[in-house]
């Protein structure tokens, strides 16, 4: 077997692996079935780039056969970063889930007694408030109403 058979082979099983774990119900699986897929595609992606060259510069005396592609190695650094992306978010989704479970019937609502309190203070004191400001516009209007509005 030859190195690049060997990658294609590697790259295959990492694929065939990540699909099948992929298939399961539970979000970590599904993970790093997800992971297991994009290290696949990006093994192939390397693969394909051919036979490892000169670096990508052409200069004088040198033949442009025997540069390597750099398209290729853009395109894994793209998927990779594509993929931690994918992951940091995937992420998210798992432990927002577990979350919830943990929650049980109460769902998403976390009710604190001491800031229900709180709010219905604040309540009462705005509606104090605005009974006063109310009060007060009365009296300005029926001085203004005495005044005959010469005030």
């Amino acid at each position: 077997m030859t190195a690049s058979l060997t990658l294609v082979i590697v790259a295959a099983v990492l694929f065939g692996t990540g699909i099948t774990v992929m298939l399961e119900r539970s979000l970590t699986r599904v993970l790093i079935g997800f992971l297991l897929v994009g290290n696949g595609v990006n093994l192939f992606m390397f693969t394909m780039a051919g036979a490892p060259g000169l670096a990508p510069i052409l200069g004088e005396g040198v033949d442009p056969d025997a540069i390597s592609d750099p398209l290729p190695q853009a395109f894994v650094l793209t998927a990779i970063v594509i993929n931690l992306g994918i992951t940091a978010f995937m992420l998210a989704l798992i432990y927002r889930s577990w979350w919830l479970a943990q929650l049980g019937e109460r769902g998403d609502l976390i009710v604190d007694e001491d800031e229900m309190a709180e709010d219905a203070e604040e309540t009462a004191d705005l509606y104090r408030s605005s009974e006063e400001d109310d009060r007060a516009v009365q009296a300005v209007l029926e001085a203004s109403d005495e005044d005959g509005g010469r005030g």
